[in-house]
């Protein structure tokens, strides 16, 4: 009956290495064959798994600058564009400085999104590298006869108990990486993201730091923004409801209101810049002492409360000149005197 050879597999450890078993069939050294196995073949296969490891980085690493500088030059060609349209609508042709300041601030806009990119990149980069080293770290004990069962079934175990007592802080960065990436606000945007709302600061990972009217920062946790309001994205809207009284001519005040509306946008005013003619959409609502008359203007994005308050400005002298109440709440009042009753 055919028997096993036990002692080969007791020499070479039962791992079927190609030079430990060359040797002990070639010497039948049992101890050759070991000392082959251990300071051989192992550490061969060591620096293979390393060096694959190495390459697979680099790879991994590549295809990350790629992308990484794929959106940069996306978001640089989205900027050149939009500064293409603002030097060919020709409202800077008599306002040489306006047209410096708006070409600084898009420059501005384009160092923020590549930073952007490159924090995005940093992120993706390091997380690959953990991976793979990970995996070939394990591979290598494995080499050299260590049981991962309990390795990797603690750190299962470890990284359950992470989890659950740093999910917020993972859900943050986890929403601090998406929201790098599909570029939802910028350093400088005016934002509403639920209990605080106001200009952006900084954006980190884990948190985003925004100054309010009030001069208050706000850190918010990215976890916690479950939606975004930008008010500073390409373009904004003021929406005024002008208030006129009852007895009022509706066509007399709209043609004023738009006739001041119109001399704003004419004005090209550096921090009210008006971009489209604007609109009367009409009469909005009836009030108790007023009925309200809507004004739409569409403006530089960040703009519309500066451009609202200096047309309520000129409403104010315009509405003196022609005559236009403001209306203010009015009561009339009847009073009723009861006749004492005559005695019997």
């Amino acid at each position: 009956m055919y028997q096993v050879d036990t002692t080969i597999d007791e020499a070479c450890a039962g791992s079927g290495d190609f030079i430990c078993d060359w040797i002990y069939d070639t010497t039948g050294n049992e101890t050759l064959a070991e000392a082959a196995d251990w300071f051989i073949e192992r550490p061969l296969t060591v620096l293979v798994i390393i060096a694959v490891a190495l390459i697979i980085n680099r790879i991994a690493r590549k295809a990350i600058d790629r992308a990484e500088m794929r959106m940069i030059h996306d978001r640089e060609r989205r900027l050149e564009e939009r500064q293409a349209e603002e030097v060919d609508d020709g409202r800077f042709e008599d306002q040489e400085f306006r047209a410096q300041q708006k070409a600084a601030q898009l420059a501005s806009a384009a160092e923020q999104a590549k930073q952007r990119a490159r924090t995005v990149g940093s992120v993706l980069r390091s997380f690959a590298s953990t991976v793979i080293f990970t995996f070939a770290i394990l591979m290598v004990l494995g080499e050299f006869d260590v049981n991962l069962g309990p390795l990797i079934a603690g750190a299962g175990i470890a990284g359950i108990a992470l989890g659950f007592g740093a999910q917020s802080i993972v859900g943050d960065f986890l929403s601090g990486f998406f929201m790098l990436v599909e570029d939802q606000f910028s350093v400088g945007d005016v934002v509403d993201v639920g209990e605080a709302s106001g200009a952006v600061e900084a954006i980190t990972l884990r948190t985003t730091r925004i100054r309010d009217v009030n001069g208050t920062l706000w850190y918010v946790p990215n976890g916690e923004i479950h939606r975004v309001a930008n008010k500073s994205q390409q373009w904004a809207r003021a929406v005024l409801d002008i208030e006129v009284a009852y007895d009022t001519d509706i066509a007399t005040a709209s043609r004023v209101i738009k006739e001041v509306a119109v001399s704003v946008w004419r004005d090209n005013l550096p921090d009210a810049t008006i971009i489209e003619e604007p609109e009367i959409w009409g009469v909005e609502r009836f009030g108790e002492s007023a009925i309200a008359i809507r004004l739409v203007a569409k403006v530089e994005p960040g703009e519309q409360w500066k451009t609202s308050r200096v047309i309520r400005q000129r409403l104010v002298e315009a509405f003196a000149r022609e005559g236009i109440e403001i209306p203010f709440p009015q009561r009339v009042i009847w009073t009723r005197q009861e006749q004492a009753p005559e005695p019997e």
